[in-house]
């Protein structure tokens, strides 16, 4: 089968591969629509994980199943799915503690394009089929469907990391497509505030979508400052970092109050270490909590997140703004992410 992978880092394309075989709970799936992430950008041109040779990419994808393992109960052939970008093994030490994401060791519940073949191929193989797989309805589109793996459930998750209360403001920084789910995340949870840091005027205007109530640029001074002029002096109860670099870390602990969480969500691809204010963190007593979490999979947060979206709470296909139709594109739809051109929240690859 082809897929196009990883070479080295640094180097990207197509290759043949021998196709994937089933073990008795997994399944097969080919993909319907796929998306590129800024993380596999990372993982490429950075060198953020190490050196990976021959590796198919990609970790987001919608797709069919087209074989299963004879243990399998709940798919068969033909299913529609949505396959989660975190893929544990659920029958783990690690699953059990409730920190699925890390089965098998650190970041081990990501597979997809970090310790096997991503889901940029033909096929590709799912583990623990009955516990990683969620069926897609019909009514929700394929673009849409596809930002549910990962952007969906991560953005999220920022939210649930920052224990966002009623009436709570939230400053989120970063507002590429993870951010702009984290945006969502906040309101759903019930912010009354929302702050984002951004300038690029599409992810700007989605994010007043999404319910951001603030917009705070980089390019008019430092955004800690900027966020702390906006409260008064008081600071935010939660910032939820999703992009920018090391010294990011150091603007959310500065903006945030005594009591808050910084609650982070961010691939930091570079670096030996991440900044913390030693002041502004109280001398390391304010309880200012830092907490960074690799976003949940499995079935049953797919099947709620579907829900999410089917029952009209979420509408995902905003991030939307690039569609490519066949699976030649992949190759230009991922380079797209690299370069981020202005009107770029995500592109999407319509396999069929």
């Amino acid at each position: 089968m082809k897929g196009f992978a990883m070479l080295s880092i640094g180097n990207v394309g197509w290759i043949e591969k021998e196709a994937p075989k089933p073990g008795p709970f997994d399944a097969i799936v080919k993909p319907l629509a796929v998306a590129p992430c800024t993380s596999d950008i990372h993982t490429v041109f950075e060198g953020a994980i190490g050196e990976r040779h021959n590796m198919i990419l990609g970790h987001e994808a919608v797709g069919e199943v087209v074989e299963v393992g004879e243990e399998v109960k709940d798919f068969k052939p033909g299913d529609r799915v949505v396959v989660p970008a975190i893929t544990p093994d659920w029958r783990t030490l690690e699953a059990q503690a409730g920190r699925h994401q890390h089965s098998g060791g650190l970041l081990a519940g990501w597979k997809f394009s970090n310790i096997k073949d991503g889901v940029f191929g033909e096929l590709f193989h799912v583990n623990d089929a009955d516990m990683n797989l969620a069926k897609l309805p019909e009514e929700i589109p394929l673009e849409a469907a596809v930002m549910i793996p990962d952007m969906v459930t991560t953005g999220l998750h920022g939210a649930e990391l920052a224990e966002i209360k009623l009436g709570d403001t939230v400053a989120v920084l970063g507002i590429g497509p993870v951010g702009l789910m984290a945006v969502a995340g906040a309101r759903l949870r019930g912010a009354s505030r929302i702050i984002v840091v951004g300038t690029r005027p599409k992810c700007v205007e989605v994010a007043k979508e999404y319910g951001a109530t603030d917009v705070v640029s980089y390019k008019e001074g430092p955004i800690d400052q900027q966020i702390l002029d906006l409260t008064k002096g008081k600071g935010v109860d939660a910032a939820i970092i999703a992009g920018g670099n090391a010294d990011i870390m150091a603007s959310a602990v500065e903006m945030t109050k005594p009591g808050g969480v910084i609650s982070n969500i961010n691939y930091f691809g570079e670096g030996e270490y991440l900044p913390v204010p030693r002041l502004e963190w109280g001398c390391g007593m304010a309880h200012k909590d830092i907490r960074g979490g690799l976003c949940p999979g499995g079935r049953l947060r797919m099947e709620k997140l579907v829900d999410l979206v089917l029952y009209g709470r979420l509408d995902p296909g905003k991030l939307v703004t690039h569609v490519f139709k066949g699976f030649e594109h992949v190759e230009e739809a991922l380079l797209l992410m690299k370069d981020k051109p202005k009107d770029l929240i995500k592109p999407v690859v319509l396999v069929e």
